[in-house]
């Protein structure tokens, strides 16, 4: 078989390859595309799946057809030889277009993409990088302790009290733009935190001194980018009644709170155990900050042109992501527009520097992974899988099972590779600084200690594929929780 190309760039990231085959190869393709039209169609006179003389499948389906079956035969093969034998490897789809097809002539078609970016990496290995621990203040031990008394307060009715910042009220209001009411702008008995800022502008802040029973107009504009184009940057009278006020009562700052928010006895025990765990945690965060500091250095010595394709692709995971994440709070993504004020533009333009940095965190560990040889186990797999079990209340071969399904299985490996990849960068930092611990390498992992004795065969016979491919979804996971429960 002989496929001839030839390659033209278009414009500075796209590639448009013309491809040929000679006559005998689409006559091939022909007969091929007989036979599975002959698979999908009944013919008189033919039992299903029994192929008649091209002749009569030309006079049952037209000529057109076959040739368009053969055409889609030929492309689909002109693709995975791109990827297979010559190492080309798209981030976008190949938009194709057939330029000849006809009978005794040469099939001739242009797949158009963007291809993988060439990488050229840096030092990686034997990176200076420090590990900073920032102390814990007698002010940080107050502040946790205030927000503790916050978490432990009582409400209390204050129905002959003005509202004050940080009330707790019911309210009715009724929203108009010049005189009209709009969609969204009503509720009745609604609850509200005066200093949640859950409203846009001062909205909250207007109705501070108001008691219950009063009505009064709280008056707004919307900014200019908020997603409802009909009201972005129009101002707007909301029609307000106080209907209930309840005040935050602190507890007293003693050792009887220690005791009730507490497993100590006294208020001292309380305070040396809360220290305690924020100097813990500040070295976790001074060692994810080495680990990220450390990547990042060997992410920036490396020398690549990121297709800006690459980047919306992964502004659209961080969304995806993100409306996951909200709809298990019983939020849509347009509600959390709505209440953010942003439009979908917006929206992306807050994800994008992000996005920038994690396509070129990803681009390195790959690298990193193909130039040293690293591949991801069938036991690390399996590890990884018990982690999703127990995170999401479920058993591996159920989490297994929903990323087949979902073609997620790649992008799964992927993630486990990339921290491994990250592991490897964090063990050959130079020696002379205090390295973070390597076993902290776990950016992405869903921490689940429970899982250590979950099933250890769920995906022994996993065939490990290529490592390109993303991250994959918590919704898979998520998707697996939910399938496990209705099986009970």
């Amino acid at each position: 078989m002989t496929m001839n190309t030839t390659t033209k760039k278009i414009g500075d990231y796209e590639q448009e390859v013309t491809v040929e085959y000679d006559a005998a190869e689409l006559e091939k393709a022909k007969k091929r595309a007989c036979k599975q039209l002959s698979e999908r169609t009944t013919i008189p006179g033919f039992r299903k799946g029994k192929v008649p003389p091209t002749w009569v499948i030309e006079q049952h389906l037209g000529k057109g057809i076959i040739l368009d079956e053969a055409a889609d035969i030929l492309i689909q093969q002109a693709a995975n030889d791109l990827i297979d034998k010559q190492n080309i490897v798209p981030v976008t789809k190949m938009k194709q277009k057939i330029i000849t097809c006809e009978d005794g002539q040469p099939f001739v078609c242009t797949l158009t993409f963007t291809p993988y970016p060439a990488v050229t990496l840096g030092d990686y290995k034997n990176l200076s990088v420090a590990k900073t621990v920032e102390p814990v203040t007698d002010e940080q031990i107050n502040e946790q302790l205030e927000h503790l008394r916050t978490h432990h307060a009582d409400m209390v009715d204050a129905a002959d009290a003005a509202v004050a910042d940080g009330d707790f009220i019911t309210l009715d209001f009724e929203g108009s733009v010049d005189g009209e009411k709009f969609e969204g702008g009503t509720a009745q008995d609604y609850p509200l935190e005066i200093g949640s800022h859950s409203f846009i502008g001062d909205f909250e802040q207007q109705l501070i001194g108001s008691k219950i029973g009063d009505e009064l107009d709280v008056k707004v504009t919307f900014p200019d980018n908020y997603h409802a184009k009909n009201l972005a940057g129009k101002p707007a009278v909301f029609h307000c009644k106080i209907n209930s006020i309840k005040h935050r009562v602190l507890p007293e700052l003693d050792d009887a709170f220690a005791k009730k928010a507490s497993k100590f006895e006294t208020l001292d025990e309380f305070k040396a155990d809360i220290r305690k765990n924020m100097e813990a945690g500040a070295e976790r965060r001074a060692s994810d900050k080495q680990i990220d500091d450390a990547v990042e250095l060997a992410a920036n010595n490396m020398t690549v042109d990121i297709p800006p394709v690459m980047i919306d692709n992964k502004i659209d995971q961080l969304i995806n992501e993100l409306s996951a994440n909200l709809q298990t709070r019983g939020m849509t993504l347009e509600q959390y527009l709505s209440v953010s004020g942003l439009d979908m533009d917006a929206l992306r333009d807050t994800y994008r520097d992000a996005a920038a940095k994690a396509v070129r965190t990803d681009i390195l560990l790959d690298e990193v992974a193909r130039a040293e040889n690293i591949t991801v186990t069938n036991e690390e797999l399996n590890i990884e899988l018990q982690y999703m079990a127990a995170m999401y209340r479920t058993n591996p071969k159920q989490i297994y099972k929903v990323l087949q399904e979902n073609g997620q299985v790649h992008s799964l490996i992927s993630t486990v590779l990339r921290r491994k990849t990250m592991k490897f960068i964090v063990d050959n930092m130079a020696k002379d600084e205090p390295a973070a611990d390597a076993e902290t390498v776990a950016a992405d992992t869903v921490a689940a200690e429970t899982a250590a004795d979950a099933d250890e065969k769920t995906a022994a016979a996993a065939e490990t594929p290529s490592t390109d491919d993303k991250p994959a979804a918590k919704s898979a996971a998520q998707k697996a929780k939910t399938a496990a429960k209705k099986s009970k």
